[in-house]
């Protein structure tokens, strides 16, 4: 028997067997299970079984805490289950509910496996553009054209490389996917390339907004070609209906012949009605777009500047941009500058201010290694590593930095900004606003004070409103200074009685963004702290409203009684150990007047946490509300 089978056994048979598991994914610790019914999972058992550490239920997902050996069981557990990694089911209960919400679980789901390789492609391609315009090298020297290509081929074949993921997100062949992705880049199918090669066919519904030329036919019906290279939406709906029709194909089409007629069935039908049905619908949509925003322009450009900073990033995840972008070059052409898209030049500002906004709150350490790359590729003007990798999966980020772009759009109209050109992004896009006539720099100066705004605007929005509801995931310091046994969990009992909620919920952003540790916050129900295990008092401060101490295996806590109640000075405080004392389990260390402190007017939130977080594998905080003394709080795996 292989080491680890008889717990996978365990494990699948008490999640209620492998036809109750939609998907199956795992982190440093934790097997992370998508649940058709978590309701006939044997959570006790779980939790007393040996190799189990605990279980525990968020955002959907039913997740058994196992250990740094967590990838050794994840895939014997994946062996036994039959299952293929990490797939998913959306007919599952726990699919989320509403339009919005399904979307944006889908976008995010097809970015997820890229995340790495995007962020990596984004700062390349701003690197180049740095050297550039530093004079290192220009465009049309080697490494310009090398770095470029690098850089650039990530963003120019998107469709390809989503055409994978959502092939995997909805569970149809990968290659099927990977191949509908190539036909949309095929440059023959291009409207860039349909407009230069001839003139069209005819025109669909002549002298409306919907007015469209038609390049080339499909069995006599018309398709209303688009450019389809670095788009996202199109893709993943041609995938998704491919999905569907591969399941039916391969119910009605004989064994033999399924290997092979499965797939073209699929190609000839989902890809001739995504190009007559997508095509149009993204033609009309950016036609009504366009005409739209001019039509505000004309109303008031103060309101169509703050209009394109709120709504432009959703257009370009919808690809409806393109229906601006005619409008701004006929202007440029025939006045020699534009006013209609110079309000989407700031919100990647405010998105990468978000993204350095959220690097300071998030918990999770890999994802805020992606924050890094992203900021750097979003000063140059690459945003999609930040939209699609980091805000627009937890929402409320994203509409910080639309609304960030909305207000410095609103200043841009205000100041009546002009652009002269369509060239760089990001900080290498200042110049556009020079007026090469008379090299007027006004347009600078107010696109300065724009960038700033939507700088402002967007970190401290997200800085003062959100908050990170994940569950907290440490990644192993290599460098920790050796004081915890590796390979171990110890449990760190409570030290208080009262109601637990997480940290990242109290009113002390020091605290709830983890900053001085890892752990869970306790509103009092009785003034004592006893010790939550046998160790050693490190600290303790001369108020008594805080101390530090350090378990005999290694363990680093801190118990703060309260906010700001250093401003008590010892008041309603007693101590029953000094600094240095030996401790026991359950043996009473301060005692407090609640409700003195209370009538004071101090909340008594009391933040216990971790201190050497980044000494321990995994951090796991008890999630039921009410604890007392003798119930565990807090376990740490080394």
């Amino acid at each position: 028997m292989r080491k680890y089978e008889q717990l996978s056994k365990e494990i699948i048979e008490n999640v209620g067997g492998k036809d109750n598991i939609s998907s199956l994914s795992h982190c440093i610790t934790r097997l992370r299970f998508k649940l058709k019914d978590e309701s006939i999972a044997n959570d006790d058992v779980l939790k007393k079984m040996d190799g189990i550490v605990t279980v525990m239920k968020s955002t959907g997902q039913y997740q058994v805490v196992i250990g740094n050996h967590v990838p050794d069981v994840y895939e014997v557990v994946c062996d036994l289950a039959g299952l293929g990694g990490d797939t998913i089911d959306n007919s599952g209960s726990d699919s989320p509910k509403g339009l919005l919400n399904k979307f944006i679980d889908i976008i995010s789901g097809v970015f997820q496996p890229i995340l790495g390789v995007l962020c990596a492609a984004g700062m390349i391609k701003g690197f180049n553009a740095v050297f550039t315009a530093l004079g290192l090298y220009g465009e049309t020297d080697g490494a310009y054209i090398m770095l470029n290509a690098i850089g650039d081929a990530m963003f120019q074949y998107m469709p390809i490389i989503l055409g994978y993921t959502a092939a995997k997100k909805f569970k149809l062949k990968p290659f099927i996917g990977m191949l509908i992705g190539a036909v949309l880049c095929y440059s023959g199918i291009q409207l860039d390339t349909l407009a230069s090669t001839g003139q069209p066919l005819y025109n669909l519904f002549t002298g409306t907004i919907f007015e469209s030329p038609v390049y080339i036919t499909f069995l006599g019906l018309p398709v209303i070609a688009m450019n389809y290279t670095s788009t996202v939406v199109p893709v993943i709906l041609i995938v998704f209906l491919a999905s569907k029709l591969e399941k039916m194909f391969a119910k009605i089409i004989p064994d033999v012949v399924k290997n092979f007629f499965v797939p073209m069935a699929v190609l000839l039908v989902s890809l001739p009605l995504g190009f007559m049905v997508i095509g149009p619908i993204a033609t009309y949509a950016s036609n009504i777009v366009g005409n739209g925003f001019l039509a505000l322009f004309n109303f008031s450009p103060i309101l169509c500047g703050a209009l394109t900073g709120l709504l432009w990033q959703v257009l370009v995840i919808f690809g409806l941009h393109w229906g601006l972008v005619p409008i701004a070059m006929s202007n440029l052409m025939t006045m020699g500058f534009d006013t209609i898209l110079v309000g989407a030049f700031v919100p990647s500002f405010a998105q990468t201010a978000v993204v350095a906004a959220m690097y300071f709150k998030l918990k999770d350490k890999k994802m805020k290694e992606l924050c890094i790359p992203a900021i750097i590729s979003g000063i140059c003007g690459v945003t999609e590593p930040a939209i699609y990798g980091i805000t627009l999966p937890r929402k409320k980020p994203f509409i910080y930095s639309c609304v960030g772009g909305a207000v410095a759009g609103a200043v841009m109209g205000v100041m009546n900004v002009k652009s002269y050109v369509m060239g760089g992004l990001g900080i290498f896009g200042i110049p556009n606003y020079i007026n090469p006539t008379t090299g007027d720099m006004t347009g600078v100066y107010a696109t300065t004070i724009s960038i700033i705004v939507a700088i402002v605007v967007g970190f401290v929005l997200t800085f003062f409103l959100w908050k990170d509801d994940t569950i907290v995931e440490i990644s192993k310091d290599n460098n920790s200074k050796g004081a915890v046994e590796k390979n171990k969990r110890e449990v760190i009992y409570s030290p208080i009685k009262g109601e637990v909620k997480a940290l990242e919920h109290m009113q002390d952003a020091a605290f709830s963004t983890g900053v001085l540790g890892k752990g869970v916050a306790i509103t009092p129900k009785e003034g004592k702290v006893v010790a939550p295990f046998d160790g050693t008092v490190m600290t303790l401060f001369p108020t008594k409203h805080a101390i530090g101490i350090i378990s005999d295996n290694g363990c680093e806590l801190l118990i703060h009684i309260g906010l700001n109640t250093i401003q008590l000075e010892g008041k309603y405080f007693k101590s029953f150990v000094n600094q240095g004392d030996k401790i026991k389990k359950g043996q009473t260390l301060l005692t407090f007047d609640i409700e003195s402190i209370s009538k004071e007017g101090y909340c008594l939130e009391t933040p216990v946490v971790v201190t050497n977080y980044s000494d321990y594998v995994d951090i796991v905080e008890n999630t039921q509300k009410h604890i007392s003394n003798s119930q565990e709080l807090i376990t740490v795996l080394a």
